[in-house]
């Protein structure tokens, strides 16, 4: 129980890594919000950990304040704030990638965590607490050729990490980021552009301990910095990778 009394918003909750660490959180004591573009796929893990389901299109600004009015209306804290949300391109070149695709990984993966922050930071620092987890990527440290916009959107996300948790340290408010390697949820076949034996075997040889990464995995990784057993720890980029980044 060691987010016991705490209250949490997990983006991209619906499935995949926010699914895992949504779940990790209910068990461990927190109240969850499970916000995710596919309302009902919320719903479905929600009733399954017992948190809130709350339909949100992280890359709209009205959306995000619904959000957050929400949380805030059923607890009046939010205490855990994960931006987990996040969408990728199929491989190809670089120049190849559509102009409205371009614009659609940046507003998923790097203005929704603006527009977080624009909504709920305010909250954090009137309570001098808080702990936001930006779900970055080893992409955004070690960049996979043919995937260059969504690498540069993860690797966004890390630098904004580590610019917020200097200006929202006096607060007391903590900010830190996971780097996840390639895992099976629903992006894996996007970032492998089809799913064959033999790619998936190209992108293991890619991992040391030689395996995918689970949303079991970020969960645990997710715990320990959005717990207090973390209290010191703001500005990390942990990489959750199997090596990869070695």
């Amino acid at each position: 129980m060691r987010l016991s009394g705490k209250t949490a918003i997990v983006t991209g909750a619906g499935s995949g890594f926010g699914a895992g660490i949504a779940r990790r959180f209910a068990a461990e004591g927190a109240r969850v919000m499970l916000a995710d573009i596919n309302l009902a796929a919320a719903e479905t893990v929600a009733a399954e950990c017992g948190g809130r389901a709350q339909a949100v299109d992280v890359s709209l600004d009205a959306s995000v304040a619904a959000m957050a009015q929400a949380a805030m209306a059923a607890w009046g804290k939010i205490d855990i704030l994960v931006n987990n949300a996040g969408i990728t391109h199929l491989p190809q070149p670089m120049e190849a990638v559509a102009e409205a695709e371009f614009d659609r990984i940046l507003a998923v993966n790097a203005k929704s965590v603006y527009l977080t922050a624009r909504h709920i930071v305010p909250a954090m620092k009137a309570a001098r607490a808080g702990c936001i987890l930006n779900v970055a990527s080893t992409a955004g440290v070690s960049p996979r050729p043919r995937l260059s916009w969504y690498n540069a959107s993860k690797g966004w996300m890390i630098t904004a990490t580590k610019a917020m948790a200097v200006e929202l340290a006096p607060f007391g408010v903590r900010v830190n980021a996971i780097n996840p390697v390639a895992g099976e949820t629903p992006l894996l076949k996007s970032f492998m552009g089809e799913d064959t034996p033999q790619i998936r075997a190209k992108f293991l040889a890619t991992i040391p301990l030689g395996r995918f990464s689970t949303p079991e995995d970020m969960a645990n990784a997710a715990l320990y910095l959005c717990s207090d057993e973390a209290s010191m720890v703001t500005g990390v980029a942990m990489e959750v990778d199997g090596g990869r980044c070695i």
